[in-house]
């Protein structure tokens, strides 16, 4: 374990904190001067006291920052409320006051050096037409070693715990990383005919085999022994934080693994920031802050499940082996029968590289051809798939298309709250209707063959 690499980073972000607070100053003095202000020396200064500023990591989840939503074109407030917590995540809900009960969707976010809200134009746009929770990952910095270990098989527990909290016919949509422990999570739950299981599941731009088309992300992996990942990049967080003491892989390591695959293009990022704030530009200046205000929050991982993860996806290719296993339990994903699947890939992804996620498909061989779907999206890279112009237009029809496909039916059907007795008798015979077809199918496929 590397015991100083914590304390130095602690040791010199606590010094440019006051350079940064400086800066932050010195550009609310300069705007109280509106006359001074404009000038472009004035401005030449504000975007170099900018870059100052932008210049350290948070550690604190942002705010997501959806206070209201279009629905059928009315603009309806959104609230957040947690309706389940442990001490290393809690269940998210994004609460909206509709007539007609949408279909209640569970967003697995990524436990990768970032917060949940990465995802938040994920969010944004799911929440028009789906009831979303999230899995809002706490910095494991922020929770005492009194909470325990949190590996790989708790990050599955966890998912399910979550499904099993919204109820059954929920649908899980998985982003990147967690699409492993995802579809684990519902493995588990089929094997053991859980009334929860998910009605369908999307899996997004994820390492479910990395022996297929490499990427710099899965040699690196594969470059060291595990040993040499927990020697040189495991840590310790220094005192003063309630998680003292326990062993993460800091996010400030990752982030700058992240940033030095595209170096270049993050350089010139921040010189067109300065660019376009000096000449006066603020809308493009601003938007290029925003960015690097939520990449530059991040959050630490578990000694263990980074090992773990390292170890089982990246190096031993555990999941598409047949050797994946939580606890003592092997994970058989041809025990999922009833759980439809869509599988997505960007073309252009230079971390979950296409073919990696649609691997997926042969290892959920127990489902019928009709409820395996698959996708590439031409010209998006890894965040594209999730986030931005295509996400919203070409991608999300997609998932929203097999979230409601797979809906029950008496849901899909049944009017908004019933006011007659007539309505009540129609929903009580959709509902059965629905629940005799599911009885029907999975007394069929119990049969011998």
């Amino acid at each position: 374990m590397n015991l100083l690499a914590y304390p130095a980073y602690q040791a010199f972000a606590d010094l440019t904190g006051l350079w940064r607070t400086a800066a932050s100053f010195s550009r609310a003095a300069l705007a109280a001067w509106p006359a001074l202000a404009y000038g472009f020396d004035a401005r030449y200064l504000d975007a170099w006291w900018e870059q100052i500023e932008l210049g350290g990591l948070s550690h604190a989840r942002p705010p997501f920052r959806i206070d209201f939503v279009d629905v059928d074109g009315v603009r309806t407030p959104v609230t957040e409320e947690v309706v389940k917590r442990t001490p290393f995540a809690s269940l998210l809900h994004f609460r909206k006051d509709v007539a007609t009960p949408q279909p209640r969707v569970l967003l697995v976010a990524p436990m990768s050096g970032h917060f949940a809200t990465l995802l938040r134009g994920t969010v944004r746009t799911m929440l028009a037409d789906h009831d979303v929770y999230i899995t809002d990952w706490h910095n494991p910095r922020d929770v005492p070693l009194s909470a325990g270990r949190f590996g790989f098989d708790e990050y599955v527990e966890h998912v399910m715990s979550f499904i099993r909290r919204i109820g059954p016919d929920a649908h899980l949509v998985a982003i990147c990383q967690p699409t492993v422990a995802a579809l684990a999570a519902v493995s588990l739950m089929a094997a053991d005919n859980d009334p929860a299981q998910p009605a369908s599941m999307t899996l997004m731009a994820g390492p479910i085999d990395c022996r297929v088309n490499p990427t710099k992300v899965n040699e690196l992996a594969n470059s060291k022994p595990i040993n040499w990942f927990e020697r040189n990049l495991i840590s310790a967080v220094p005192g003063g934080f309630p998680g003292a003491q326990r062993r993460v892989y800091p996010g400030f390591v990752q982030l700058g693994a992240f940033m030095s695959m595209n170096l270049e293009r993050h350089l010139a990022s921040f010189a067109e920031m300065r660019h376009e704030r000096a000449k006066g530009d603020p809308a493009k200046a601003d938007a290029i802050n925003v960015f690097y205000r939520e990449y530059f929050a991040t959050s630490d991982l578990t000694a263990e499940f980074y090992l773990e993860t390292v170890s089982s996806v990246f190096q031993q290719y555990e999941l598409p082996l047949g050797k994946l296993k939580v606890g003592a339990r092997l994970v058989e994903p041809h025990a999922i029968r009833h759980t439809a699947l869509l599988t997505i890939e960007g073309e252009k992804d230079d971390i979950c590289a296409v073919g990696q996620t649609v691997a997926a498909q042969d290892l959920c061989s127990g489902l019928r051809p009709y409820m395996k779907t698959h996708h590439v999206q031409t010209g998006v890279g890894h965040y594209g798939v999730f986030n931005g112009r295509r996400w919203d237009a070409q991608i999300y029809p997609l998932v929203r298309a097999t979230i409601h496909d797979h809906e029950p039916r008496a849901r899909r059907i049944a009017a908004p709250q019933a006011a007659s007795g007539d309505q009540v008798t129609l929903r009580a015979l959709l509902d059965a209707e629905a629940h005799a077809a599911t009885a029907i199918t999975r007394a069929a496929e119990t049969q011998p063959k």
